[in-house]
């Protein structure tokens, strides 16, 4: 498993640039929102995706990174994530990220995404316990330990939240797709890149 210098120094650096993108930075809260900007900010948006979407890895992996940086930490933006997952993998390592520091979700979000083939998509995953030893290398290199991350996994009230969020989008925007995006209550599914988020913000 070859990790890019970049996903591991994110995830070093992810606590130093808490107070910056919103967090509480050693907050350990599964049940709690995921955000990342000033909620007081005029402009709202909510991102449903799941963890083994590629057109979510590519958007996350691309154009997000650039949205943080002209928008939410200009404080002009308040990005929501809610997970959608589309599959048991997917709600696997969703459980994990919401189980690790808060200060930790974007970062570690980016590596799963950067490196989802590695523990969603290889063929050679064939078993339940395969398709965990493989995430837990990343959760391992965001400080998890095996306890830790045994617990998140298996956690039935941390499974029936995920898929309730999953229910609610479903029932309030008739979310069906990942990515989807609400931008101040607009609908709008598919992923996007920098210059058209841009523009969406516009017409928001």
């Amino acid at each position: 498993m070859l990790i890019s210098r970049r996903n591991t120094l994110a995830l070093v650096g992810a606590a130093a640039l808490a107070p910056t993108l919103g967090h509480a930075a050693d907050t350990i809260n599964p049940f709690g929102i995921r955000a990342i900007g000033n909620p007081h900010a005029k402009l709202k948006i909510i991102e449903y995706f799941s963890m083994d979407c590629p057109h979510c890895a590519e958007f996350a992996t691309h154009a997000l990174p650039k949205i943080i940086a002209a928008y939410v930490k200009t404080g002009k933006l308040y990005y929501i994530f809610r997970d959608f997952p589309l599959s048991s993998v997917a709600l696997m390592a969703a459980a994990v990220a919401r189980s690790l520091p808060e200060s930790r979700y974007v970062a570690f979000n980016e590596m799963l995404f950067s490196h989802q083939y590695e523990w969603a998509d290889d063929p050679k995953l064939k078993t339940l316990p395969e398709y965990q030893d493989a995430l837990f290398k990343f959760a391992a290199l965001a400080g998890m330990d095996r306890a830790s991350f045994n617990a998140a996994v298996t956690s039935v009230k941390l499974q029936k939240f995920i898929i309730g969020e999953r229910k609610r989008a479903e029932k309030i925007y008739k979310v069906d797709a990942t990515p989807t995006f609400i931008f101040n209550g607009k609908k709008h599914a598919g992923a996007v890149d920098f210059q058209q988020f841009s523009s969406m913000i516009g017409e928001a």
